[in-house]
Order: C-alpha cells, then structure tokens, then sequence
C-alpha cells in the first residue's frame, strides 16, 4: 500500500473549464496528490499549445499545496505508473459519457490492475459545460464568464 494515494486527472484541457476545477478541487481533498495530467495528442487540433495549456493550470492551481500540472503522451497507466499513482479521476457530466469512460477505464485495469478509476460528477452548475462547447460558444460571441476562470476568458480573448 503507497503511503500517499496520488491521482492523475488527464484531459486536454483546451481550455481549463471550471467544471474541470470543480473536479480537481474535490478530488485534492479525497487523495493526497493530484496531478493535471495535460494530454500531447498529436491528432487533435487545439485551440491553445500545449505549453499554453500548462501555463493556464499552472496559473490557476498556483498556491494549491498538492495539485501539480504536468504533459503526458502515450497511455495513461505508463504516465500513472511513472509518477507512482494509483487512481485515474475521470469526470463524468451525463450518461453519454459513460460508455466511452467504462471501456477506457477497464482497457486501463487490463494493462495496469494496480491502478483504479474514479469516476466524478461535476457539480450541478458545471454538468453541461465542455471545453468544446465553451469554445465553440465565445467563438461565435457568447458569453463564458461564470464557465470558465478569468484568466481562460482572458487568454480566449486574446486567441479568437
């Protein structure tokens, strides 16, 4: 048994939603360390570089004592195993998320039984929230405040 139950939260994070900060605030108060585990994929088109996606959580997560941001490429349970943690936090915001999240999560207790998958729910508020959604909306001049941090509001601004 580790001494500290470490978590990763991977995602693409394109952009930081707070239905992801709302995930990662509750799930730093269940394990000792959670770790932003930032996705490099190569068949994606992002909006923000990965470097500017760091830089956001980074950003945001400043001053929070056991959150850390990180890149990963490659699977998951390789960057889990390489950072000594045990459970992978998923967010689930409806039924249409769980198919998808189920299959990944028992490909990912095949290739490594020692770690486990924790599926949360957003809050309430945060349930329909998508970085996708949010970035489809603020391109076409709807309003984000509220959906996002500040500071993501601020960098779309500056990317749209």
């Amino acid at each position: 048994m580790p001494s500290e139950i470490v978590a990763i939260y991977p995602g693409s994070f394109d952009p930081l939603t707070n239905g992801h900060i709302d995930i990662i605030q509750r799930g730093s108060r269940l394990f000792d360390r959670i770790i932003v585990g930032v996705l490099l994929n190569l068949e994606k088109a992002p909006l923000f570089t990965v470097k500017e996606r760091v830089a956001i959580a980074r950003d945001v997560f400043q001053g929070w004592h056991n959150v850390d941001v990180e890149t990963f490429d490659g699977l998951l349970v390789d960057f889990a195993h390489k950072k000594d943690a045990s459970v992978i936090v998923r967010g689930l915001r409806a039924v249409s998320d769980f198919e998808f999240e189920f299959q990944m999560a028992l490909m990912n207790q095949r290739l490594n039984s020692r770690i486990e998958t924790v599926f949360m729910m957003p809050a309430e508020q945060y349930t329909y929230i998508s970085s996708r959604l949010i970035k489809e909306v603020f391109k076409l001049g709807g309003r984000v405040n509220g959906l996002v941090p500040e500071l993501v509001e601020q960098r779309l601004r500056e990317k749209v």
